[in-house]
C-alpha cells in the first residue's frame, strides 16, 4: 500500500460485556492493523452510544455511526455467540445503520467467538446473511474462534499461535480485499479528475 492512500476501517465490537473475549480477540486486530502507516482505524464500542430499539426514532450517536460506516472504506464486525446466533448487540449496531444501510457497498470481515468447541460459526452464517442482505460485500474467510477461554488469558495475551494468525488475518484479509478492489477505483477516479481540470 501506498503512503498517499489513507484507508479507513471501523471496527465494531458486538457486544457490552466488561472484559469481553470479543474484545480481546478485536483488540488482536486492531494491533494488526497499526502495523499499517496508511490505515486509520476506530474501534465503535456500543456500550458508550445511545442506540435505539428498531422503531424508536434516531439518536445523534446513530447518525454519528451512520456517517462513520458512511465514512470507512471497510468494517469488521465482531460477535461472540450467544444460544447460537449472533448478539442483539450487533444487530442493534446494524438496525441503527439506516434503510438503505450505511454497510451497502462496504467491504465487511467478520469475527466470531464462543466456548464452545465449533466456535462461532452459526452466528457467522446468521450474521453473514443479515450484512448480505442491506448490500454489505462480506467477505470470504471469517474467523470463528472456538474455546476462545483457552485461547485468550484475562489479560488479552494470546496462547495459540494459531489462533493469534488467523485472527490478525481478519485485518490482512480486509486490506488486502481493499488494496485490490477498492483503491485501483480510487487511484482511476483521482487520474479521470486530474485529466478533467
Amino acid at each position: 500500500m501506498t503512503e498517499e492512500r489513507n484507508i479507513r476501517v471501523v471496527a465494531v465490537l458486538g457486544t457490552v460485556r466488561p472484559g469481553s473475549y470479543t474484545s480481546k480477540a478485536l483488540a488482536l486486530v486492531a494491533d494488526e492493523f497499526g502495523k499499517y502507516e496508511d490505515v486509520t482505524l476506530e474501534v465503535v464500542d456500543p456500550a458508550e452510544l445511545e442506540l435505539p430499539l428498531p422503531g424508536r426514532g434516531a439518536s445523534e450517536d446513530a447518525e454519528r455511526l451512520r456517517e462513520k460506516v458512511s465514512n470507512a472504506t471497510g468494517l469488521v464486525l465482531s460477535t461472540p455467540e450467544y444460544h447460537g446466533g449472533y448478539s442483539a448487540t450487533i444487530k442493534l449496531v446494524i438496525e441503527n445503520l439506516g434503510f438503505p444501510s450505511a454497510l451497502s457497498g462496504k467491504p465487511v470481515a467478520l469475527l466470531g467467538v464462543a466456548a464452545g468447541q465449533i466456535g462461532a460459526i452459526k452466528s457467522l452464517e446468521s450474521l453473514r446473511s443479515v450484512c448480505s442482505h442491506v448490500g454489505a460485500i462480506v467477505l470470504p474467510g471469517p474467523v470463528s474462534v472456538a474455546r476462545v477461554r483457552e485461547a485468550f488469558e484475562e489479560d488479552g495475551t494470546v496462547t495459540d499461535e494459531v489462533v493469534e494468525k488467523r485472527v490478525r488475518g481478519v485485518a490482512t484479509n480486509l486490506l488486502d480485499y481493499i488494496e485490490r478492489h477498492i483503491c485501483p477505483a480510487i487511484t482511476l477516479e483521482a487520474m479521470v479528475r486530474e485529466d478533467a481540470a
